[in-house]
Parts: structure tokens; sequence; C-alpha cells
């Protein structure tokens, strides 16, 4: 059966806040076929799995549609190709989200000088009643008693129809959202008030005909559109980082094809054809010019150049690129001009897999959200309890203190108070908005994290335990020096050591022979080559046997020679090789795994930040210990076999450490996989960034810092979100309510409760987009 299961991400068009996830959760919870339903509000997109051979997305986005929801496929636009400017249909849906800020701003433009109308002639009343200004003449007065009705029609049917909607949609379906208490508390507010003003004379016996709450209708429905109007403006603003990363992307590309439509380079007859970028195809000759943008994946067949990478890897020099060298999609070339062989297209190349990642890590939800996400659920049926309670409390032990019109009129106060006050979007809004933000700053800085729970993880390491090679070290070992004991020529030597090392598949002898090739010594053949596993090699050139290798084999053959000189050179982090004939020794190599630039940094700033830092390596002690001092590394676990990696992360683990694992993903995958967050040093372009919860391109060790520094930052962000969100609720609703007016005479006015709901969704978005102006 779970083969039948399909996992999709939507897009959910309609929704408005926390509690519109709760009625799509709980209605898709219900729909036979459908295994999981989750809803993130910042990204407002729905993660479905279902049973296909029970149910189609058709059908379950006709069971939200009643309740004013329903489903775009987040992969529908995409073609065969799926490039990456089409990725997750962004584009479609960026611009139904500006259509939609447009047309609230329409709305909002109207509703700010009748708002202004009302809060004038209300303010001037209070100050008169205080006798701080002068009545408002009767003239003036009358005609605004007999406006504010035509000005609070208009903003209740034309401005506030969403929320009424949304008030008509609970009374059907029974479900209601945040758009529903607005939605009646306006409209009692009005309906009251409509009733005072066409039945005056009737009700003025039992009532303050005096009091109507037009004003109130007018200045909530006006300060909730402006609220919505700048949240939703504002939600825009924290996924920036997928614009600007599908801002990447060539929309068309040169490309040499013959007369038949094949591929073909210049010299076999190809000429240049401008295509779009979804008709690059594998195997294509791409022609990039200076400044262009690299289209797709591939290797690079003719020319060289210099390519900006910084859009992906966030390295901001130039780097070399010749012919064989790799090229991404989303890069830009500088000067030079080059033609390459594409060999990844659309969704395939590393900047639609980023993409992908990024979208789908800000898709996804933190553990720390959870508490939330129950209290949205229930948020809206609890307030609308609260508000029935509240009003019929003031009824019925009001009327005995204050009389009934008095009673009715705080009651009513405090039913479109808590009606109006009370705000799940801050809730809801408080950790997604947060990761959003979060996760696109570490992609523009060449941070890649999987999921909002391994952000969440991040902020809590107590221990980073490193791999030395490749991690801290360049993991390429470069010729360091020769020490000559014979009587021939330098070059002689080097090309009878690098000739037998050519051989060897040993990633010390490369050190050898690159160093040789970078000379210019020519090499020679090596006859009757042999590996002497753990010791070295040995071969003949020119008719002459020799031997290249470690102590062992020179001890082996019997060479009388003081090895205690070399003791220096392994402290110092270097391995020796030693050239040998079968009675003496000639000469001594030493090559060493240089440290990767700013290694020591890097280092420095995981100790600021409280962080314990190990060093894991198969290498000799002497060499661990000494790259270690090098770096300020706190603890060196050395000859260790990649197996043994998991038993000393359990050990930390095992102490209550929350710990990081640094590698590079190769021989160290079980340790990266233990730990409680595996980092993944990406050196390469073509790399496995679904693989790690945090991977960090170019392989930069100081990204391990900064990653730690912007969950950090992040965790703050949340958590002082959802302190005023709590916090904004916790005294929002009882003040509304009335319950601090026995104690101290307070009641919020609804026009106050109003501006605070506003606002309170505003502060959380605008707490989130701080992230992106905190320095990691």
């Amino acid at each position: 059966m779970t083969n039948n299961v399909i996992h999709k991400r939507y897009k959910v068009k309609g929704m408005h806040c926390a509690s519109c996830a709760g009625i799509i959760e709980s209605t898709l919870a219900k729909q036979d076929g459908v295994v999981s339903a989750e809803v993130n509000v910042g990204t407002e997109t729905l993660k479905l799995s279902f049973d296909e051979s029970k149910t189609t997305s058709n059908r379950v986005s006709a069971a939200i549609e009643p309740y004013g929801y329903s489903l775009v496929d987040a992969s529908e636009d995409n073609s065969d190709h799926g490039s990456a400017h089409d990725h997750g249909g962004g584009s479609v849906t960026k611009d139904e989200k500006l259509k939609e800020l447009s047309r609230m701003k329409h709305r909002i433009v109207s509703a700010i000088p009748l708002a202004a109308i009302s809060i004038f002639a209300m303010t001037w009343d209070i100050f008169a009643e205080y006798s701080v200004l002068s009545p408002l003449p009767a003239t003036i007065e009358k005609f605004i008693h007999h406006l504010m009705p035509v000005i609070a029609t208009y903003m209740l049917f034309v401005v506030g129809k969403p929320y009424l909607v949304g008030f008509f949609r609970f009374i059907r379906r029974g479900k209601a959202n945040m758009d529903s208490l607005i939605g009646m508390g306006t409209l009692v507010a009005y309906l009251y008030s409509f009733a005072i003003s066409a039945f005056e004379e009737v009700l003025a016996p039992f009532v303050d005909v005096k009091n109507s709450y037009y004003d109130v209708t007018i200045v909530v429905i006006a300060f909730v559109a402006i609220g919505k109007y700048l949240e939703a403006r504002s939600k825009l603003k924290t996924g920036d980082a997928i614009e600007r990363l599908l801002a990447m992307q060539a929309k068309t590309a040169f490309v040499l094809r013959d007369t038949e439509g094949k591929p073909a380079r210049y010299a076999d007859g190809g000429k240049e054809h401008e295509v779009p970028i979804d008709r690059v195809a594998h195997g294509d000759f791409v022609i990039i010019k200076p400044s262009g943008k690299i289209p797709v994946d591939g290797i690079i067949v003719e020319g060289s150049s210099y390519v900006d990478e910084s859009m992906i890897t966030g390295e901001p020099v130039p780097v070399e690129k010749q012919t064989g060298d790799p090229v991404s999609a989303g890069t830009v070339n500088t000067s030079g001009s080059f033609v390459f062989k594409a060999t990844k297209i659309g969704s395939e190349t590393i900047l639609a897999r980023i993409i992908k990642m990024v979208e789908e890590a800000q898709g996804s939800k933190a553990p720390i959200q959870a508490l939330a996400d129950r209290i949205s659920a229930i948020f809206v049926p609890a307030v609308l309890v609260v508000a029935f309670v509240a009003l019929g409390i003031w009824i019925a032990v009001g009327t005995r203190y204050l009389g009934f019109s008095q009673a009715l009129s705080f009651g009513l106060t405090s039913f479109v108070g808590v009606l109006v006050v009370a705000c799940p979007c801050a809730l809801g809004l408080a950790t997604p908005t947060a990761i959003i933000v979060g996760v696109g700053k570490g992609a523009k800085e060449g941070i890649l994290i999987k999921d909002a729970a391994t952000l969440q993880k991040l902020h809590a390491v107590d221990v980073v335990v490193m791999d030395k090679t490749g991690t801290i070290t360049r993991g390429k070992p470069e010729f360091v020096g020769l020490k000559n004991n014979s009587d021939r020529d330098e070059k002689e030597i080097i090309s009878i050591l690098a000739s037998l090392e050519r051989i060897s598949e040993h990633p010390i002898a490369g050190a050898v022979v690159s160093y040789a090739e970078r000379r210019g010594i020519p090499l020679s053949q090596a006859d009757n080559f042999e590996a002497i596993k753990g010791k070295g090699v040995r071969g003949d050139i020119g008719g002459a046997t020799y031997f290249a290798g470690n102590i062992k084999l020179a001890k082996d053959l019997g060479i009388s020679f003081d090895f205690s000189s070399l003791a220096s050179e392994t402290e110092r982090g270097e391995t020796p090789i030693i050239l040998m004939t079968e009675k003496s020794i000639l000469a001594t190599a030493t090559v060493a795994d240089a440290l990767k630039e700013g290694a020591e940094e890097a280092i420095s700033r995981l100790h600021a930040l409280g962080i314990k830092t190990v060093m894991l390596t198969g290498d000799d002690k002497n060499t661990a210990k000494h790259i270690a001092r090098l770096v300020g590394i706190d603890e060196v676990v050395a000859e260790v076999l990649p197996e043994d990696k998991l038993g000393i992360i359990e050990k930390f683990q095992g102490e209550g450490k929350t710990v990081a694992m640094a590698g590079d993903g190769v021989n160290d995958a079980p340790a990266l996989a233990r730990a409680d967050i595996g980092i993944t040093m990406a050196t390469g372009t073509d790399v496995a960034i679904e693989s790690a919860g945090i991977t960090l391109l170019h392989g930069d060790i100081s990204k391990i810092a900064k990653a730690i520094a912007l969950s950090k930052i992040t965790m703050r962000g949340i958590k002082q979100n959802l302190f005023w969100a709590f916090a904004y609720n916790v005294i929002g609703v009882p003040l509304a309510a009335g319950a601090f007016f026995p104690f101290f005479g307070w009641l919020l006015n609804p026009v106050f409760a109003g501006f605070a709901m506003a606002a309170s969704s505003v502060s959380v978005v605008s707490n989130s987009l701080r992230i992106k102006t905190k320095k990691i």
C-alpha cells in the first residue's frame, strides 16, 4: 500500500492566518486516502502525503474549497527540464501575491481618509467631554452624526468584505478563522449602531442611544486592513532569498548545433543558436561570452576564464576555470570566453537543487513551533467562547450594579474588543517567518540548511567534532622539501622519486609527481613496479632498483641510518618519503597536508561561542597534535579508523553533549549520521547537498561558526516573537473582556484593540526581518 503513497508540496491560496492552517489540516485529516497534511503559515504551503489509489489532489483541493482555500501544485509550472527559474512555480505565486497586495493597497487608500474622519470626530468628543476642547458646532455635529453610518456601511461591506465572507463561512461551515472574528465583531457593532439609528425613539427607554459604534466598525476595519497589508508586504520580503536564487538563472543559452540540430563544436560545423533555457539538452555545447551567466552545469571543452561563483559558494574571488573543469548554472563568467558541454540541466543542476533545498527548509516546521500550533488550533473557538461569556457576564452581573443600559454598552464593548484584539496570526507567524529569513540568509552565505529542526538543534551545540583531512586541512598533500644525502643532482633525485610514485595510488605520491611536473622535470619508465603494503614502493629505473617509502621499509632493507633525524619533520606534521637503493638512503622528501585558509580563526570563533572543538584523524599522533596546536583544537583523537569515529560521537552524546560532526561525507558518513547535526564540507560543485543536515559550500571551515551563530540569532528571534505573541494575547484578551474593570476601571476600547491586533502581526514579521541585518 505504501507504494501508492506520494508526497507533494502545494501552494495554498486563500490563507490569512494561523487558524487557517488548523482548518486545512483538520479538514484534510478526515479525508480518505490522506496520510499526512502539514501547513506552513509563513510560506503558505502544504506538504501533503496521500494514497493515489484512494484520492487525488483535485479531490483534496475540493475538500477545502468550501472554506475559501484551494491548492496549486508547486511543480506544475515546471517543464520536463524543470529549469531553476520556474522551480516551484515561484514566479506565478509571486505575481499573484503582488496582485493581491495591489488590491489590498487600493482598499486601504480609500479606508485611511474615512478612518481619519472618524478618529477626528471621536477624539474631539473625548477632549470635549473633559473640557479640553469646546464641543463641535451643532450643524457640524449633526452632519457627522449622519455621515458615520454611510462611512461605516462602505467600510464594512466594501473594505471589510473579506471579513464578512469569513464570518458567513463560519455560520455555514462551523469553522472560524481570524477573518470570522473581525467580521463578527464589526458586524455586531454596525448592526447595534444601525438599530439605534433606525429605532432611536423606541429604544431610548432601554439603552443609551447616544452611544453608537459606527466609529468602531470604521476604525477597526481600517486598522486591520492596514495591518494585513503591511504584514503581507513584509512576508514577501522574508522569502527574497528564493527570489535571489531564481534571479541567478539565465533565461537563454547560446548553443552550437549543426544543420540537423545536433550538438556540434565549431570545428565540426557547429553554428551558434540562442535557445530558451528549457531547450538546452544533455551533450549540448554551450558558448559562454564575457560577463555571461552560465545556464546549466557542465565541463569546459574549449577556452578558459575566471568564473564568479560567489552567488552559490559565497566566495568573493573568481575561480580560474580551464579545459576539463566543471562549471555550474547561476555562476557568472568574467572576462574570458569558453565552450562547455552540458552534463546537468533543469532540476539536475546544483542551483536548482539548492533552490529546492531552501524551499523545503523554509517550508518545514521547527519543534519549537509545536506549542504555538496546538494553541492556534483551538484559539479561535476559545476566543468566541470568551467573547460570549464576557457579554453574558456584563449583562447578567453588570445590570445589578450599573443598570441594563450601561451594562449592555460595556458588554458590547467587551464582546467586540475580545473578537478584535485576539490574534492567532502573531502566534502562527512567530516561528515560520524567522525560519524563512534564517534559512535564506544561510543560503546567501553558502550555508545550506536541510530543515527547520536542524536549524533549531544547531543553536544548542556544545561540541564540534571535525575530521582533519578536507575539513581543517586542504585534503591534498603538498611537497614541502628535499634533503639530499647523495652526490646526485637534485633534479635527478626528484625524477627518480616521481617516476616511482607516478604508478602509486597513495595520495602522498600525487604531491611528489605534481611538484616534478610544475618544475618541468622529465620522468622515466619504472619497470617491475611493486607496491609494498603499508611501507612504500619499489621499481627499476635505468637498470637500477630503487625503493621509496617510510622508515619501516628502510629498516626491512637493513639500511643503517640515524632515523631520529626525521623526528623533527614528524613533529611538524610532515610525512617523510625516503628514496633508497638496496644499500643506502639517497634522499628524504617531506610532504604535508596544508591547513585551510582561515582554519585558526574559525576555531577561535567556535571557542568564542563557548564550543569545544575535537579533531578526529587516522594520522599518527605527532602529525595530529601538530595540526591541533597550529589551529588551537581542544582535543585530538588520532589513529582512528573510519568505523571508530561513530564511537567517539556516541561517547560525547553519552556525556549529555549536543554534538555536531563536520566532515567530507566520504569516509565519515556513519559518524555524520549519528551526530546530532551532520555538517558536510562540500569542496566541489557536484555535491550531495541533500544528504547532510548542514552543507557548507566551498568547504569553508569558517562557515561552521557562521552556521551556529546564524542558528543562535534565528532562535533568539523566534523566542522573542513567541514571547510577545503570547504576552500580547494573555494581556489583551482579558483586558478587552473587562477582567481588570472591577479592580482598576480598565476596559479596552475596540478601536485600540484593532490597532493592537494589527500591530502584533506586523511587529512579529518585522522582528523576523531583523535577522537579515545581523552579522554572522
